[in-house]
């Protein structure tokens, strides 16, 4: 929290700012001194010093403006000294007086609302945007002319804000946006053949496991993978404000629909830099991991993005959060996202057919460029084959999202009771060691058939944990309480294409 205080007195006049500014916000003196002159307030010819404190915190973006101008309007005596009294004020200023929208308010309010604030001073435009959490008085202002006389009238402080008819009007559109059905332009059903696909699309969507699919050029692997948010449950409240919450910091929140209530699916590009993917900079944000967060990462021809990039993924898919490390502070950023990747067995793009003009070298060496470590955090890996002339333009009846939707809800709910003991799991794939030796239990045939497997793929411990992973969830698409051999066998074929691929 950032106090914002002002002196005027007697001295040379000017305007000065302290307390560890960016550019952009030491910028507000010439902003807030002509804003006020233009709404009609007269400064003095004295000395106006403004700081904001702490002083060793960096202060950052425009959203300082409304506060420094208030301060200078108290301290000449313009507006109650208790007008802001526990209460956040934010927004910037343009030149006229008028008071501008900025990022994160959500994040602002929600913050402001946890540290025990009443009320909070803000633009009309982020009015929305503020009022979605509650529990903080929100009140919208146009200019620093309006914000002056809400702040004389202290009788109707408490009364400000939005009236009772519009909050209530607000309140049942909010409502009836937030029942509304997401619809999404594409569907499974528009998917002919690939039936391997879809089922391995249905297990990770269901058990929250990592993808990756590999084959040819115009397979469908994207088609695929850009369906996946159709089929993952509806987004909770709780998950929708958290996403919006990221989005909002970001400056990507839409303005006529402050609350994100689909999944999100991110497509960045393979020139993507490793900061741009995981997030970071001077002074930390969110990246396209985070902004994936509760919804689809998919990474397109995944060997042309940079080594660097790729590797950059490791611990945000195994803990789900990134962690920022700089000079002055550490950030942690959510990445609760499904990874969904694609890539050409080669080069060309043709291999294994006749169709393939690469050389063992050059489509050893492209596939090489995921990792094995990459690929122990990949727990399904598909193949997608070419698609027949008949499959391509048949008619067929293909199962739509909805229908496939209804099974990964029912077995979400067999994952919500499961871990009712362990509140910081919720997935089959996000199972630790502990949970893997209680909830994924093999008789002496499943241990042994589980060996085999072992040895013969030349598995590490994580690729183990990864099958008995998807094993549990194949089984909850399947209503059974037990894991068995056929569960296992079906998990282990979704690996096996790392024999064929990445060891020749």
């Amino acid at each position: 929290m950032v106090s914002v205080e002002a002196d005027i007195h007697d001295g040379l006049p000017g305007f000065h700012m302290t307390g560890n500014l960016s550019q952009e916000t030491r910028e507000a003196q010439e902003r807030v001194r002509t804003a006020l002159r233009n709404a009609g307030f007269r400064l003095p010819a004295k000395k106006v010093v403004v700081n904001l404190s702490p002083a060793d915190v960096r202060k950052e973006g425009t959203a300082y403006d409304l506060a420094v101008a208030a301060a200078v309007l108290g301290a000449l005596g313009q507006l109650p000294s208790d007008a802001f009294r526990d209460a956040m004020v934010i927004g910037e200023l343009g030149l006229d007086g008028r008071v501008k929208g900025v990022r994160g308010v959500l994040s602002l309010t929600a913050a402001a609302r946890q540290r025990g604030l009443k009320r909070c001073f803000l633009p009309r435009e982020n009015a929305a945007e503020g009022e979605i959490e509650g529990g903080i008085q929100i009140i919208p202002a146009e200019s620093i002319q309006q914000l002056a006389e809400i702040c004389k009238n202290q009788r109707k402080l408490d009364t400000l804000g939005f009236s009772r008819e519009d909050e209530a009007l607000w309140k049942k559109t909010m409502e009836e946006k937030e029942d509304a059905e997401v619809n999404y332009d594409v569907d499974f059903s528009e998917v002919n053949g690939q039936p391997l696909l879809r089922r391995a699309t249905e297990i990770a969507v269901a058990g929250r496991h990592n993808i990756l699919y590999i084959g040819p050029a115009g397979s469908g692997k994207t088609m695929a993978a850009k369906r996946i948010p159709t089929i993952m449950p509806p987004l909770s409240r709780e998950e929708s404000v958290k996403i919006s919450k990221i989005y909002s910091i970001c400056g990507l929140l839409p303005p006529q629909s402050p609350l994100i209530r689909s999944r999100p699916f991110r497509n960045p590009h393979h020139t993507i830099t490793p900061g741009a993917l995981a997030g970071g900079g001077a002074y930390p944000k969110p990246g396209e991991i985070s902004l994936a967060s509760g919804g689809v990462l998919f990474l397109d021809e995944l060997p042309e993005f940079s080594g660097k990039a790729i590797e950059i993924l490791r611990q945000p898919l195994e803990e789900k959060e990134v962690r920022i490390s700089r000079l002055h502070q550490v950030c942690t950023f959510p990445a609760d996202t499904v990874l969904a990747a694609a890539c050409n067995p080669c080069p060309c793009g043709f291999y294994p057919g006749p169709r393939c003009t690469c050389s063992p070298w050059q489509i050893k060496r492209y596939i090489g460029r995921i990792s094995r470590p990459i690929l122990d955090r990949i727990d399904i890996t598909v193949e997608a084959s070419p698609v027949s002339y008949e499959e391509f333009r048949g008619e067929h009846e293909n199962e739509s999202s909805a229908r496939i939707r209804e099974r990964v809800i029912r077995v979400k709910e067999i994952q919500e009771k499961r871990f009712l003991s362990s509140p910081k799991i919720r997935y089959n794939g996000e199972m630790g060691v502990k949970e893997i030796r209680q909830y994924c239990r093999l008789d002496q045939k499943g241990e042994s058939y589980l060996q085999e497997i072992y040895q013969k793929l030349q598995l590490s411990a994580r690729g183990c944990h990864k099958i008995l992973k998807v094993a549990r969830t194949i089984a909850d698409l399947e209503g059974k309480r037990e894991i068995d051999r056929i569960h296992l066998w079906e998990a282990a074929g979704y690996r096996s294409l790392e024999e064929k691929y990445w060891r020749g």
